[in-house]
Formats: structure tokens, C-alpha cells, sequence
């Protein structure tokens, strides 16, 4: 007759049971990590030159990462948050409508054209085309397979841990 006896069963359900707290825990502060990482990249390399020039700062100063979880599912969004009016325009491009130009803090706009300084009391602007500049999806894009890697990694790094 074969007896077979287990010990360390009660040990494996007890690091079992709590491996799946500590894998959601571990993929959320990833998440966090990897999308702080993503909006840094965004801020510091494509909107201090390599897609747009910084004027005066404030598309770049209104980048910022967020991570939700909820249940089953951590969101991480890195997004232009605030008045930033043009951030969509410059990500994705696009054509703004023809407007009216008027002064905003005299009686008169100045400008240069055709080499000489002009004067007029309001400007018929035709619109723009605005060519894409992508600086959020090409980032995702560049650093998608590390952050792939990256969360690929987690089970194993959250086992060895627990």
C-alpha cells in the first residue's frame, strides 16, 4: 500500500492566497511608475525641442499622469490637463476657422508684413492648417516594448517577493 503525505500545504495556500493582493499592488505602483516615467519623457524631450519649442511653457507644464485602479483594471493616462487650448491641434493637427484679429490692450495692432510695420484696427486672420506633432501617442509608441517588458516581468518579480 503507497502512503503519500504533503507538508507545507497550509504555507503554499497562505503565500497563494496572498500572491494576488501583492500582484495588483506590484502592477499599480508600476503603473505609476512607468506613466510618471512616460510624462517626464514627454515634458523633458519632445516638448523642450524635439517636437515642439517651448514659448511659454505651459503645454509642457500641463502634462501629467494619473493611474486608476478599480477592481480588475489600473488606467494610466498621461494627458494635457487644463486651458492648454492648442494641445489637441499640435498632437493630431488640424485646421482652426477663419477669425477676427482685434486689439486687446490698445486701439491698434502692429505688426510687420511685407517688411514694413502695418496698423489696423482688426485683421481678418483666413485660419490655419496645423501640421501633427505628435508628442504623447510617438512617446507611447517609443517606449512601448520596454513598458511591455516591464509589466511582463511583474508576476515574477511579485512571486519572488512574496
Amino acid at each position: 500500500m503507497l502512503s503519500l503525505s504533503l507538508s507545507g500545504d497550509d504555507a503554499l495556500d497562505a503565500r497563494l492566497d496572498a500572491y494576488a493582493g501583492a500582484l495588483g499592488d506590484a502592477f499599480a505602483a508600476k503603473a505609476e511608475t512607468l506613466a510618471q516615467a512616460l510624462a517626464d519623457a514627454v515634458k523633458l524631450d519632445k516638448l523642450s525641442g524635439q517636437v515642439l519649442a517651448a514659448r511659454s511653457g505651459a503645454l509642457r507644464d500641463s502634462i501629467e499622469a494619473e493611474v486608476a485602479a478599480d477592481g480588475d483594471s489600473i488606467v494610466a493616462t498621461i494627458a494635457s490637463v487644463g486651458d492648454v487650448k492648442y494641445a489637441a491641434i499640435q498632437e493630431y493637427g488640424g485646421r482652426t476657422a477663419a477669425h477676427e484679429i482685434l486689439p486687446v490692450k490698445g486701439k491698434v495692432l502692429a505688426f510687420l508684413a511685407g517688411g514694413a510695420m502695418r496698423f489696423a484696427t482688426r485683421v481678418e486672420h483666413p485660419g490655419s492648417t496645423i501640421p501633427e506633432r505628435s508628442y504623447l501617442r510617438a512617446t507611447l509608441d517609443e517606449q512601448a516594448d520596454a513598458i511591455v517588458a516591464a509589466l511582463a516581468a511583474t508576476p515574477q518579480e511579485t512571486w519572488g517577493a512574496t
